[in-house]
């Protein structure tokens, strides 16, 4: 029997609206009881890797402090480890004293050291150089900071050029300039320092010299007042040593040595000098005040010389201020020499 036309017309759309859409329905609600399970186990999996990842956190950040404020291990690892993550060794006047500017001091001492007298682990005397080092290195690392904290305060800036300067006088050795490879090997060998750490350290050290002429205006005065000694006298620095009485460090080298040598600048000075000339007041290359240099006689790339030097005391004066103010904090301990035996945990 045929259907009337309305009717087909009203079960096509019974078809098309209801049928249609039941069925699709179905089909996803069939579809839905693999997915939510995946969700739910996924959901689980995310929880279970933050929960693993935060234990891993605390426990390798727990093992660090216990590694590094206890123990006060020195290993490349926890070295490695505290260029990634910019741990405090102490603080100076609020300013936080970097723990790997700290070890980076501390490794090119002991290995300049170690390469001259042989390694000391597991020795007595060991001990002793290690934790005498680790002192020094953290003093330094203090001064450090500090000089950084003034550089700001001051404008000081040490640009990339100054660096590139001091390192190229360093590669230089009796006027011949080594290669950069050569020079990284000699630094790895002798300090255990990459160039980048190396430059570092020059960047730390031109900054505290820098700082130290900056605010001494006491040694500035005395240097003009030797300037104009030198004048009176012609060039008398053992009488103008005298007349000062202490306030200034003469020193001569009573034999010949090379113009590279590593006396704060004073040879090389001496070797552009004629002979029986002085130099002006210059800044030292190791930041302790200022020379004047007299040529006394020269040989085949040596000088001999006698100098004076007007030593820096503002900066020290300063950082003795902020120890008895107890504005300096150290976190981790390292007694003095004669303050009793350091037990090195290392």
């Amino acid at each position: 029997m045929k259907l009337p036309f309305a009717k087909k017309k009203e079960l096509k759309q019974q078809v098309n609206s209801t049928t249609i859409e039941d069925h699709r329905e179905e089909i996803l609600s069939k579809g839905r009881k693999f997915k939510y399970p995946f969700q739910y186990a996924r959901h689980k999996l995310v929880i279970k890797t933050i929960i693993i990842g935060v234990v891993a956190v605390v426990l390798l950040a727990g093992f660090g402090w216990l590694q590094l404020y206890q123990l006060q291990s020195t290993s490349d690892i926890l070295y490695r480890f505290t260029k990634v993550i910019p741990l405090s060794v102490a603080k100076v006047d609020g300013e936080s004293v970097r723990f790997s500017d700290y070890l980076m001091i501390f490794k090119s001492s002991i290995t300049a050291l170690e390469a001259q007298e042989g390694t000391f682990t597991g020795s007595e005397v060991g001990a002793t150089w290690r934790s005498q080092y680790k002192r020094q290195a953290l003093d330094s690392a203090i001064e450090f900071a500090y000089a950084l904290k003034l550089a700001r305060e001051l404008d000081i800036e040490i640009t990339r050029e100054q660096i590139l300067e001091a390192e190229k006088e360093h590669r230089t050795v009796d006027g011949v300039e080594r290669s950069e490879e050569s020079f990284a090997k000699i630094i790895r060998a002798n300090f255990g320092l990459s160039v980048e750490e190396y430059e570092r350290l020059l960047m730390l050290s031109l900054t505290k010299r820098a700082v130290s002429a900056k605010i001494d205006e006491d040694a500035l005065l005395l240097a003009e007042e030797v300037e104009a000694l030198l004048e009176s006298n012609g060039g008398d620095f053992a009488q103008v040593a005298e007349i000062l009485d202490g306030s200034v460090i003469f020193d001569e080298t009573g034999e010949l040595v090379s113009r590279m040598n590593l006396d704060g600048g004073r040879a090389d000075m001496a070797s552009r000098l004629e002979i029986g000339k002085w130099s002006k007041k210059f800044l030292s290359r190791n930041g302790d005040g200022y020379y004047f240099v007299k040529s006394l006689a020269r040989g085949e790339g040596q000088v001999k010389y006698v100098s004076l030097r007007v030593p820096f005391g503002e900066f020290s004066k300063r950082m003795q201020t902020l120890m008895d103010e107890g504005k300096v904090q150290e976190f981790i301990t390292i007694q003095r020499t004669g303050e009793g035996d350091d037990e090195d945990k290392n």
